[in-house]
């Protein structure tokens, strides 16, 4: 690993242990670590994150989406990531979370081909969905959003995929919420609703979808 690798690696142990996260093995955060290189080297032409600088990406994506994996409850097998984007909370879910069959959902071409390369590069056992979620065939045991285009909207779809005693979690703003509850509809019983590191205002709300 190169030096500014190393620099990196050590950079996101320090932010995982400041917002109170058990820090990576060494293989965890070597894949961890080749996934940011490869986010670094597609952003600089394609447009996967508004957020470009390395610090950001290390605190905004990655330590939020590995708090969102330590937030979702046990016992889920099968998770869908509505509008994944750049990966995020999906492919950092299924690092840490092995045990759960990750499906991203994302429309846009040039991003579910990233994507697909990034599950390539960390040898990621997760699906890409490059098509509206709406084609999906089936439910998961549960269903994760975060900073999705017309956030209400996709509430409202990702809501019907969530399986009967399935999960529903949300990566939004205190303000946002309770909106994206009303979306979601009065079939989810909030069971939890966690701030996330290093923010006063952003949160994970996770919903229990009733049997």
């Amino acid at each position: 690993m190169d030096p500014a690798g190393d620099s990196s690696a050590v950079r996101l142990s320090h932010l995982l242990g400041l917002a109170g996260l058990p820090e990576l093995d060494s293989g965890l955060e070597a894949r961890f670590q080749a996934y940011l290189e490869l986010l670094m080297r597609w952003n600089a032409r394609v447009n996967l994150t508004a957020i470009r600088d390395q610090e950001g990406i290390l605190s905004r994506h990655f330590v939020e989406s590995i708090a969102c994996a330590r937030v979702l409850p046990e016992g889920i097998g099968t998770l869908l990531d509505l509008g994944s984007g750049a990966g995020f909370p999906g492919i950092p879910i299924g690092l840490c979370r092995p045990e759960i069959l990750v499906t991203l959902a994302e429309s846009q071409a040039k991003k579910a081909a990233f994507l697909r390369e990034v599950l390539r590069t960390v040898g990621l056992r997760a699906t890409v969905h490059a098509q509206r979620a709406e084609t999906l065939p089936s439910v998961f045991d549960c269903v994760v959003m975060r900073a999705v285009d017309n956030m209400e909207g996709a509430v409202k779809e990702g809501s019907r995929l969530v399986r009967g005693g399935g999960w529903l979690g949300l990566m939004t703003t205190r303000g946002e919420l309770p909106g994206l509850q009303r979306a979601a509809g009065a079939d989810f019983e909030w069971t939890r609703v966690v701030g996330l590191p290093m923010s006063e205002d952003r949160l994970i709300a996770v919903g229990k979808r009733s049997e």
